[in-house]
């Protein structure tokens, strides 16, 4: 089988795109290399720069590489840019996978896995663990649009005989290799280093939430063992099977923005107390995932831990922003 990764240069695409080929399926990248960066990716792996809304493109593409399957990761992801720009994200998001499942129909390709995310759940009900059947309630357009690109994904695929997976990921964090890491300011852990880089405290948002520390409590999923859960739906893929499933990607365990923290404090060696500000507006208590159907289905479990995450991020960071280093 020959994989088509859109999206593969970029932090969670290069690491699928290297655990997928390390396991022996043969992969070509298409990314518009916007945010993505080819040196994250083998010198022999194919690359293609260009756009999933480019349709004669993706044809091309298919017909060059004989392509059997899809794993689609290209996206716009910024929660707060997508408030700001939705008809961007509307256009790229759902409008590049429209384009993108167009050709996957027209080539006859019957593998589809996509890469969807927890924001589909909104803020989430008051419960343990977050199932697949919890309502989805997104709250931003990049949530949004992420909900509707699972319906496209399974209204095409009944439509035309296409297996499909969709991964809704949690909180991604770590590298494989240093070279690998998120070099964005986004997520948490960057945001906290990036703080820290700058001689300035950590910031917690809310301390009296209905939590054991008062702080909210997420489920962080190391990238390589996300990177793994798209090796496994591949493979369930290609035994054949038929039809849809949609699952949880996360490790099913809590860590609060204080536990989290403290843990970055011991890996940095900059323990400084963080500042705690005002709860935002919409912010869940809670958000942990109930992976118990990845494993079922995919055989699929998280193997990495939160200590291993801020290690191997830290790493990148360093390698990135030399004068981050301490002591």
């Amino acid at each position: 089988m020959t994989w088509l990764i859109t999206g593969g240069a970029g932090y969670i695409g290069a690491h699928v795109a290297r655990v997928m080929a390390g396991a022996g399926e043969d992969v070509v990248v298409l990314d518009d290399v916007s945010s993505g960066v080819p040196q994250r990716l083998p010198a022999d792996m194919p690359l293609v720069k260009g756009s999933s809304l480019d349709g004669d493109l993706l044809r091309r593409v298919f017909a060059e590489y004989g392509v059997t399957g899809v794993v689609h990761l290209a996206a716009r992801k910024q929660v707060g840019e997508s408030v700001e720009q939705p008809l961007r994200y509307y256009r790229e998001n759902v409008g590049g996978l429209t384009t993108l499942l167009d050709a996957v129909a027209e080539a006859g390709i019957k593998r589809f896995v996509f890469s969807s995310s927890a924001a589909v759940y909104g803020n989430p009900p008051d419960a343990e663990l977050v199932g697949e059947d919890a309502p989805c309630v997104p709250v931003s357009p990049y949530g949004e649009t992420k909900l509707a690109g699972e319906w496209l994904v399974r209204a095409a695929g009944r439509a035309h005989g296409i297996g499909t997976v969709c991964l809704r990921y949690f909180n991604v964090a770590g590298a494989a290799a240093p070279e690998l890491a998120d070099t964005g300011v986004f997520n948490v852990i960057p945001m906290v280093f990036d703080r820290l880089r700058r001689d300035e405290s950590p910031r917690i948002f809310g301390n009296t939430h209905p939590t054991p520390d008062g702080t909210c409590v997420r489920d962080y999923v190391h990238v390589s063992d996300l990177a793994e859960a798209h090796l496994a739906a591949a493979r369930k893929l290609a035994e054949g099977v038929e039809g849809d499933l949609t699952v949880n990607i996360g490790r099913g365990q809590g860590v609060s923005v204080r536990e989290l923290i403290t843990v970055i404090g011991e890996v940095s060696g900059d323990t400084r107390p963080a500042l705690v500000e005002p709860a935002r507006a919409g912010d869940s208590p809670r958000a942990v995932a109930d992976a118990r159907l990845a494993a079922a289905e995919l055989g699929w479990t998280a193997r990495r831990g939160v200590r291993e995450m801020v290690e191997s991020a830290w790493a990148g960071w360093c390698l990135h922003h030399p004068d981050a280093r301490r002591g």
